[in-house]
């Protein structure tokens, strides 16, 4: 018996690639959360790279506590690093619909 082949969305597509290239963590484990393959999440940063519509997110910075001189610059880091986290956290709700829906 044939399985359907799954399809996702360009959304969905340019979130993953959007996590990857935030994150700083390695292709592998962003794909084994997703649940797709690395060669899927490699092709579509390939593309989405050339299409130039990857949104730019900000690296995350490791800032140790006492070296916070400026409360507005730590704020500002925190809410950058707080959209990256729930920007995570929909991509993966996303990714479960997806995988249980039949």
């Amino acid at each position: 018996m044939m399985t359907a082949r799954r399809s996702f969305t360009d959304e969905f597509k340019q979130e993953a690639v959007a996590l990857l290239e935030s994150s700083g963590r390695p292709l592998e484990h962003i794909a084994r959360e997703l649940g797709i393959q690395p060669s899927m999440l490699r092709n579509w940063r390939r593309r989405v790279g050339r299409l130039g519509q990857a949104p730019q997110l900000p690296k995350q910075q490791a800032v140790p506590a006492q070296a916070v001189a400026d409360p507005a610059a730590e704020i500002a880091r925190l809410r950058r690093e707080n959209e990256r986290l729930r920007m995570e956290r929909e991509i993966l709700e996303k990714t479960l619909s997806i995988s249980r829906s039949p």
